[in-house]
C-alpha cells in the first residue's frame, strides 16, 4: 500500500484539531516509518484474517442449512409421492392368491360357452373391460372408454388388485385375503345343465382349496373375501332350479362375499354389493373431472326417460309396462324400448346420448332388483328414479349417501303405478316428477355428478388414478369391517 503524505496548510479545517492532539503526536513520534507501515500492515493482515474466518464459518453454516433444508424437501417430496402412491392407511394390505388357473383364467380359454344366451369372448378381453370404443371419447394416451359387460365385474376387479398399491405379497402379514375366483362366469356356463353336481364342482373344489392353506386356518376365513359378477340368486340354488350352491357353503358364509346383488334377506351377514360396470374406465382424476364436467353442462330437454323392456311372468317386473306406457303418453319423455334381436339398448352410446339428455332416468327392477342401468345413468348425471328399495337402498351402503335418500334420487313406491279399479291410474310419474323445486333438482344433480368416481371402476393399469374408485372405496370398507370384527 502506497501512502502519500500531503502537506495540511493553515486554511485546513484540521488545524483547531491539531492544536488541541499533542498528546497524540507524541505517541507516534517515537515510531519510525518503516514501523508504523509494518503495524499498518499487520493490523490489515489481522482484520483480513478475522473477516476471512467469518466467511468459511458463514459459508460452512450456510452450505449446512443448504444441505439440511434439500433434505428436508427430499423428504416430504418422499412422503408426498408415497402418500399419493398408496392410499393403504392404517396398516390394511391385501393378498391375492395366486390361485390354479382353473378357477379363474383358465375359464377363459372356452369362452364362447361361458354363458347359454351370448358369446363371452368379446366380453372378457382387455382383463373384463371387454372392446374399446374409440369412437366414444378419443384420448391422446389411452382408451378409457368400452363395450363393458354387465356381469363381468369379477374380472375387472381382479385386474385392478394385481395393480393396487395396497396389495401385498407376503400372506404371512397380510390383513386381508382376495379370493379371484370367476363364480359368476362359472354358474353362467352350467345355469341349465342338469347335472347339478357338476354345477357345483368347481365351487366346492373352491372351498377344498382354501382350507388347505395355513392363513385360512387363521380365522377361518373372517378376513377373505371374493368378488362375484352376477347376483346372489345365482348362487343360491334351491331344490332343483338354476344356478349353484356357492353362497350356501358353510366355508363361503364365513367370507365376505361382494356380489353386483345381494340378497336383502341374507341371513348370515356377509354379502355386500358392489356397483355394476358401466363402460366409463379412466386412468387418472383429469379424465375423470372432464367427464363430470361435460356431464354438468349437458344440455337436458327431457324431464325423463325410460331405457328398457317389458317383462313377462316375473312380479317384480310388471311394473315396467306401466313405466312404457306413462312414457310413451308423455311429451316430456323420451323412451328408449328394448326387445331381442339388435336394439340400441346395447349400443352404450344411444344408451348415454338418452339419459345425458335427461333430468331423471326411471330405473325399475328387471329379472332382479338390481340393474346395471342405474349406474349407466350417474355416468350420465341422470338422477334416478327407484320404485323398489332394493333396487339401491338395499343393496350399496358402501357407495350411496347413508340417511337421505332424496339428496340424490326418486322414491315412487312401485304398488301406487298399479292401475286401482283398472281404468284409474293412481300416481303420475310426470306429475310427481314436475313438483321437486328446481333448485334441488340442481342439487341432486350435484350429489349425482359427485358420486360417479366411487361408482367407477378405474383402468387396471392405473396403479394411482388420482381418485378413490369402487375397488378403493370396497377395500376401505372390508379393511373397516375387520377391524371391527377384532380379528
Amino acid at each position: 500500500m502506497v501512502v502519500k503524505k500531503q502537506s495540511i496548510s493553515s486554511s485546513s479545517p484540521w488545524t483547531e484539531k491539531r492544536k488541541y492532539s499533542k498528546i497524540k503526536e507524541i505517541h507516534y513520534s517515537f515510531l519510525k516509518p518503516q514501523l508504523r507501515y509494518a503495524l499498518l500492515i499487520c493490523v490489515l493482515l489481522s482484520v483480513w484474517f478475522v473477516i476471512l474466518r467469518c466467511f468459511l464459518l458463514w459459508s460452512f453454516s450456510s452450505s449446512a442449512n443448504s444441505n439440511k433444508k434439500l433434505n428436508v424437501a427430499e423428504k416430504v417430496k418422499t412422503i408426498s409421492e408415497s402418500s399419493a402412491i398408496s392410499r393403504c392407511e392404517g396398516g390394511m394390505s391385501v393378498y391375492l392368491y395366486d390361485m390354479p388357473a382353473e378357477f379363474n383364467k383358465g375359464l377363459l380359454k372356452d369362452c364362447s360357452h361361458l354363458n347359454t344366451y351370448t358369446d363371452m369372448c368379446p366380453h372378457v378381453a382387455n382383463s373384463g373391460l371387454g372392446q374399446p370404443l374409440s369412437y366414444m371419447v378419443a384420448s391422446a394416451v389411452a382408451t378409457t372408454w368400452f363395450a363393458t359387460h354387465q356381469f363381468i365385474a369379477e374380472m375387472i376387479f381382479h385386474a385392478r388388485m394385481e395393480n393396487h398399491p395396497c396389495r401385498t405379497f407376503d400372506p404371512i402379514n397380510a390383513k386381508l385375503f382376495y379370493v379371484p375366483f370367476y363364480g359368476g362366469l362359472d354358474a353362467s356356463g352350467k345355469f341349465h345343465s342338469a347335472n347339478l353336481t357338476e354345477r357345483d364342482e368347481l365351487a366346492v373344489r373352491l372351498a377344498d382349496y382354501l382350507r388347505s392353506k395355513p392363513w385360512w386356518e387363521r380365522h377361518h376365513g373372517k378376513d377373505h373375501f371374493l368378488v362375484l359378477g352376477r347376483t346372489a340368486w345365482d348362487f343360491l340354488r334351491r331344490n332343483n332350479e338354476f344356478g349353484n350352491s356357492l353362497l350356501s357353503l358353510p366355508d363361503v358364509q364365513n367370507m365376505s362375499v361382494l356380489t353386483v346383488e345381494r340378497n336383502p334377506w341374507d341371513l348370515v351377514h356377509n354379502q355386500h354389493g358392489i356397483p355394476y360396470p358401466s363402460y366409463f374406465h379412466p386412468y387418472t382424476s383429469h379424465q375423470m373431472m372432464t367427464w363430470q364436467n361435460r356431464m354438468r353442462q349437458s344440455s337436458r330437454p327431457h324431464l325423463f326417460s325410460f331405457i328398457g323392456g317389458p317383462r313377462k311372468g316375473v312380479e317384480k317386473a310388471a311394473v315396467r309396462d306401466e313405466l312404457i306406457k306413462q312414457c310413451s303418453e308423455s311429451g316430456r319423455c323420451n323412451l328408449l324400448r328394448c326387445g331381442k334381436g339388435p336394439s340400441k339398448c346395447h349400443d352404450p352410446i344411444e344408451v348415454l346420448k338418452v339419459m345425458s339428455q335427461s333430468q331423471f332416468c326411471l330405473q325399475a327392477p328387471g329379472d332382479s332388483f338390481t340393474r346395471r342401468s342405474t349406474f349407466d345413468s350417474v355416468l350420465a348425471g341422470c338422477i334416478p328414479v327407484f320404485f323398489s328399495p332394493h333396487t339401491v337402498y338395499t343393496q350399496y351402503e358402501w357407495f350411496f349417501p347413508a340417511g337421505d335418500v332424496s339428496a340424490y334420487s326418486v322414491y315412487i313406491d312401485e304398488n301406487v303405478l298399479k292401475m286401482g279399479n283398472g281404468t284409474e291410474r293412481v300416481v303420475s310419474i310426470e306429475e310427481e316428477l314436475l313438483k321437486i323445486e328446481r333448485e334441488k333438482v340442481e342439487r341432486m344433480r350435484r350429489t349425482v355428478i359427485n358420486l360417479m368416481p366411487r361408482l367407477t371402476y378405474a383402468h387396471p393399469n392405473a396403479t394411482y388414478s388420482g381418485f378413490q374408485d369402487a375397488v378403493d372405496v370396497a377395500l376401505e370398507a372390508l379393511w373397516a369391517k375387520r377391524l371391527k370384527l377384532n380379528i
